[in-house]
């Protein structure tokens, strides 16, 4: 399995393709990581430094593989954190690119945008990610935040968010997860997962962590699309999530503020606790 990842990158931490490619290749993925920016490590620590890379770095680098001529043997994009929407044209050019080249590679779109009721990107991103991104994409996975804001419509009900996947996936993503959603429905000790494909709708739930994890979202989109690739949504969400439940419970128990990615590697292989989502 080939994956062509394009997303940020740290040196010190665990987010973006620092957070997605080492699961993937503990699965046996190779992953073809083009990072949009360096950053010493996540913005969250208050300070950082670092850049955001040029647009046309991106496309060298993208047209660099193509000229390998492997670009036929890719079978996914996987998109996330986008420095500038300059960057996300980047991306979109070689989303087509591959697909032109293997009209059967999926395009799992992680529309990063914002969490917690604040947009953080750039302006223009989440606008590009809507109005460009999704319609391209094959596979979309939002936090609640960014579900809303894509669509316009406030989820705090099962029934909103299947409405709202529903309407994500008319614009484009045949297949949508929602990361970290929380509704009436969803207990004061819990976290759901929403998929949704092809008419059908499943929820998984986990018992809720009392820490918040920088990265963990690009990690389980890394999962859902690998294992997404190997089957259907439900078993897709399923092992995503155990494996992330894992590394996360992992890394709040060794009291590290950073994912212990490498440390609970098994995590992804063979994840400790295995969560079954229902239909719903």
């Amino acid at each position: 399995m080939n994956i062509l990842s394009i997303q940020s990158w740290v040196a010190y931490g665990h987010v973006g393709n620092a957070s997605a490619s080492f699961p993937l290749q503990r699965l046996g993925a190779e992953v073809w990581a083009v990072n949009t920016v360096q950053f010493s490590n996540h913005p969250g620590h208050g300070a950082f430094r670092g850049s955001v890379f040029p647009a046309s770095l991106i496309r060298d680098c993208v047209q660099g593989i193509e000229e390998r001529g492997v670009l036929p043997a890719c079978d996914a994009v996987l998109s996330g954190y986008i420095g500038d929407a300059e960057t996300g044209e980047a991306v979109l050019d070689a989303v087509a690119r591959v697909k032109s080249a293997n009209p059967a590679a999926l395009y799992c779109c992680d529309p990063v945008i914002g969490d917690d009721g604040r947009v953080y990107v750039r302006p223009g991103i989440a606008e590009l990610l809507r109005d460009r991104a999704l319609p391209m994409a094959d596979l979309a996975t939002p936090n609640q935040f960014e579900l809303e804001w894509l669509t316009g419509d406030a989820v705090t009900t099962l029934a909103a968010a299947k409405a709202a996947i529903a309407a994500l996936q008319a614009r484009g993503p045949r297949c949508v997860m929602v990361t970290s959603l929380r509704t009436e429905e969803t207990p004061d000790d819990s976290i759901d997962l929403l998929a949704g494909e092809a008419g059908r709708f499943w929820r998984l739930r986990t018992p809720r962590l009392e820490q918040s994890f920088n990265g963990a979202g690009d990690a389980i989109a890394a999962l859902f699309l690998f294992h997404r690739l190997r089957g259907e949504a439900a078993g897709a969400m399923a092992a995503a999530a155990s494996s992330i439940h894992g590394l996360l419970r992992h890394t709040m128990e060794a009291g590290s503020r950073e994912l212990l990615t490498v440390a609970a590697q098994e995590e992804f292989v063979r994840p400790t606790t295995w969560f079954e989502p229902e239909g719903v």
